[in-house]
């Protein structure tokens, strides 16, 4: 543990070479702005879990970097890219707010990043999960940390055709996030030889799934594939257990899971259903330190891994500040590029498409029985390593990479 303490703090160091002696932070504050849903189908997800995660960032890192005041401000896009916009819009133009942090919802996402490009300042994705915020669209001045839509794939989609699930219907949220997911699933799923049967679209947070699983359950698929997050996949999975889809023989494959949605399920609901993590609660030492921690300032919950993503992208954010000197956009991101980024026991590197290089699990749900306590969720069944998880560098569609 020293020695890569050692090593980590060294590429710091050399992060900061060449940086000038006058750099430094403008107005003296480093400001973080959440930017996330407060009220909606993800408030359990990010929502005040991901602004508690960026505070105890902020609060281990002491207040301050350089001398400067460290403030977090929080707002809620409520899913729709124009809120998000405007509000991203006052924090850049009028609230000196120098990094943007979290935003789920990929549709929201995409007008941050352009807003934040063309301002020149740092959008931390630690929430989004469209692969196309470092893939086409990215940008200098982000870095992306969130499991994204091709590594869910490679784990979740990937697993479920190899258990046996090889024909497929599709319940699309009908928005960036779903139609990527999805479209990333039935390609893999065709290279291994399966089938999809078809697919609908639903608007974000529908309340009444029961014409699109009725759709599902006479398609004949083996598998339905939910290609939405949040309360819409609590929603879809409850209403098609009420409808005999899982009695029936069919299986429900959650493309992005969170144990936030596992625990408002419940065991006899969620058992045996795979998902795809790259943080979950008691995977080592460093996770459940920060998460018992958490856990007894957030009514007793633990940290989803978009919570415990903002947690450890805003520390290598304010590293970064601290190694150079300087909250200049441009600066910072070239030394978080720079340096591993450390993550609850493991390290990963930025790669210079902006994508975080991290290892995740395959994991199952646990039945009522195999489960010791109340957040005793999951039993792990394979490691995916980075490399293998993400789109490789030599086939990313980023622009910053072309010549």
């Amino acid at each position: 543990m020293k020695m890569r303490e050692t090593l980590l703090a060294i590429c710091w160091l050399v992060a900061a070479t060449g940086v000038s002696a006058q750099a430094q932070v403008s107005d003296g504050v480093v400001k973080i702005g959440v930017l996330n849903d407060q009220s909606g189908p993800y408030v359990d997800l990010a929502g005040p879990g991901s602004v508690l995660a960026t505070k105890m960032a902020a609060e281990d890192f002491g207040g301050n970097v350089n001398g400067a005041k460290i403030e977090v401000v929080v707002a809620d896009h409520q899913n729709k890219p124009d809120v998000g916009s405007a509000i991203v819009r006052r924090w850049l133009d009028e609230q000196q707010v120098d990094a943007v942090i979290d935003v789920p919802t990929s549709s929201v996402a995409m007008a941050v990043q352009e807003l934040t490009r063309q301002k020149q300042r740092v959008f931390l994705i630690s929430g989004a999960a469209s692969e196309t915020l470092s893939g086409k669209a990215c940008s200098p001045f982000s870095i992306q940390t969130s499991d994204d839509t091709y590594a869910l794939t490679v784990g979740t989609t990937k697993a479920v055709v190899e258990s046996g699930g090889d024909s497929w219907f599709f319940l699309t949220a009908d928005y960036v996030f779903g139609h990527l997911i999805e479209a990333q699933s039935r390609k893999l799923i065709e290279s291994m030889g399966g089938k999809v049967l078809g697919s609908v679209r639903h608007p974000q947070n529908t309340a009444d799934f029961a014409s699109f699983i009725l759709l599902a359950k006479q398609s004949g698929a083996k598998v339905l594939g939910l290609a939405n997050a949040g309360n819409d996949t609590i929603n879809s999975i409850r209403q098609a257990g009420e409808f005999g889809l899982v009695a029936a023989g069919q299986k429900m494959a959650g493309l992005i899971l969170f144990s936030s949605d596992i625990k408002a399920l419940g065991l006899n609901a969620a058992q045996g259903l795979m998902l795809t993590e790259s943080f979950y609660w008691d995977m080592n030492d460093q996770t459940r330190d920060f998460s018992l921690r958490f856990q007894k300032r957030f009514g007793g919950k633990m940290p989803t891994r978009e919570q415990a993503t903002a947690y450890a992208t805003a520390l290598h954010y304010l590293k970064a500040i601290k190694a150079t000197g300087t909250d200049k956009a441009d600066v910072v991101v070239k030394a978080m590029k720079e340096t591993p980024m450390e993550f609850f026991g493991s390290t990963g590197k930025i790669r210079a498409d902006g994508r975080f290089i991290h290892d995740l699990m395959l994991y199952q749900v646990k039945s009522p029985a195999e489960s010791k306590g109340e957040w005793d969720l999951y039993k792990p069944l394979r490691l995916i390593k980075g490399e293998d998880a993400f789109v490789p560098l030599d086939k990313s569609e980023c622009p910053l990479l072309k010549p």
